[in-house]
């Protein structure tokens, strides 16, 4: 499964805003990945950021 596909799982299944250190821990991916993922999916518009630091699924 591809990291970004990951990181929007984990986002969805938490029903809460959360960091991207917990969606690494909560993943089991390194959090440079999780980075890496984030950075696509807010260019493709499917994260947002309802407060500084914590992202969830559009």
């Amino acid at each position: 499964m591809e990291n970004t596909q990951k990181v929007i799982d984990v986002m969805n299944s938490a029903g809460k805003a959360l960091k991207a250190g917990e969606i690494a821990e909560l993943a089991g991916l390194d959090k440079k990945d999780v980075d890496k993922a984030m950075k696509i999916l807010k260019k493709e518009e499917k994260i947002v950021s309802p407060k500084v630091c914590f992202w969830e699924p559009k």
